[in-house]
C-alpha cells in the first residue's frame, strides 16, 4: 500500500475538522479527494503529509508510520498546497535547482532537467518566477513536488484559478504523472476529477461519506438521473416536491434547477404540467444520466 491513513483525527479546541479518516491507495492510483469548503480536504492533507500532527490516528507512506519516523516517511511524498509557495525572485532552474539541494539529491543536474522536460517548463526555464503566468507557476510547484521522484504526490487544488487551456495542460501532466505515482488530489472542478481519477473519496465535516471508484458513482444516489430546467420564473421547491414524488434532490443556481430523480422514472411530463400551470415558460431542459455534480450535491448539500 504506498499510502494508508487510519481514524486520522484532528481537533482544534472545541471544532473536529478531520474525524476518523480512513484512506488506502494503491500505487498508480489517482484519487479525487472532494467536499464543500471546510469539510476538512486541507487539514487531512496536511496530516498525511506531517505538516499537521493529527490528534490521534496514524499515516503510513510506503509502509512507514509518519509519526514513528517522519524524515523517511516525507522523503516519500510529494506535495503541492492550495497556496503554491514559491520564491518568485527566482528563476525557475534555480528554484528548482535550489529543491533539489534541499532534498540532497545528487545527480542535481540531470533531476533538474528531466522535470523540466515532464512538466513542460523547457521555454520558461530561463525566466523568474515572477514574471510566469499562473498556469506555468503550478508546473513549477508540480515540478518541485516531484523532483525527488516520491512515490506519493499530493496536491491541493493545483488547478484553481486557471483558464480553460491552462487547465487542461495541467491535467493532462497529472494523469502523465500518475502513470507511476499513486496520487491524492483535491479539487473543485468536479469534471475533471470525473476525467481523471480511478476514484473519489468524499468527506463532509470531517467524516468520510463515500469512497468508490468512478464505475460506481451512480450507486451513490441509487442510480438517480439529473435533469437540468432553465425556468422563466422561480417556482416553489415543496409544490413541485409534493407532485413530483420521484424527485431526490434539487439545486439551484441562477434560474437553473438540477433535479436529481430516481432513474426508473420519468418527470419531464409533470414538470411541463406544473409549470405550465403556474403559467410559468420553460426556457431549457436538458436530460442527462448521475455525474459526479448530482452526486456530490446529494451528499454534501442541503436539498431545497
Amino acid at each position: 500500500m504506498s499510502l494508508e491513513t487510519k481514524n486520522l483525527t484532528k481537533i482544534y479546541g472545541i471544532q473536529t475538522a478531520a474525524k476518523e479518516v480512513t484512506i488506502s491507495i494503491q500505487p498508480g492510483e489517482i484519487v479525487g479527494f472532494l467536499g464543500p469548503n471546510g469539510a476538512g480536504k486541507s487539514t487531512t492533507m496536511k496530516m498525511i503529509t506531517g505538516f499537521v500532527t493529527p490528534t490521534s490516528g496514524s499515516v503510513k507512506v510506503d509502509g512507514i508510520d509518519m509519526l514513528v519516523n517522519p524524515l523517511e516517511a516525507k522523503k516519500r511524498i510529494g506535495y503541492l498546497p492550495e497556496h503554491n509557495p514559491l520564491y518568485l525572485d527566482m528563476y525557475v532552474k534555480e528554484f528548482l535547482d535550489f529543491t533539489a539541494r534541499l532534498h540532497g539529491l545528487n545527480n542535481l543536474k540531470e533531476r533538474v532537467n528531466e522535470v523540466i522536460r515532464i512538466t513542460g517548463l523547457k521555454l520558461e526555464c530561463h525566466k523568474r518566477l515572477l514574471d510566469l503566468s499562473k498556469g506555468y507557476r503550478q508546473r513549477v510547484g508540480i515540478a518541485q513536488a516531484i523532483i525527488h521522484n516520491p512515490s506519493v504526490l499530493i496536491l491541493d487544488e493545483p488547478t484553481s484559478g486557471l483558464d480553460p487551456n491552462q487547465l487542461k495542460e495541467i491535467r493532462q501532466l497529472i494523469k502523465e504523472i500518475g502513470q507511476d505515482k499513486t496520487v491524492l488530489f483535491s479539487s473543485h472542478i468536479l469534471q475533471e476529477v470525473q476525467a481523471l481519477c480511478d476514484r473519489i473519496i468524499i468527506i463532509k465535516e470531517g467524516t468520510i461519506i463515500a469512497d468508490c471508484s468512478i464505475g460506481e458513482v451512480d450507486a451513490l444516489v441509487d442510480g438517480n438521473r439529473a435533469l437540468e430546467l432553465e425556468l422563466e420564473k422561480p417556482i416553489q421547491m415543496d409544490d413541485l416536491r409534493s407532485i413530483v414524488p420521484a424527485i431526490d434532490h434539487i439545486e439551484l443556481v441562477g434560474n437553473v434547477y438540477t433535479i436529481s430523480f430516481k432513474k426508473e422514472t420519468d418527470i419531464r411530463r409533470a414538470l411541463f404540467n406544473y409549470v405550465k400551470e403556474k403559467d410559468n415558460a420553460i426556457m431549457g431542459m436538458n436530460l442527462r444520466d448521475t455525474s459526479i455534480e448530482s452526486v456530490f450535491a446529494s451528499l454534501t448539500s442541503e436539498s431545497l
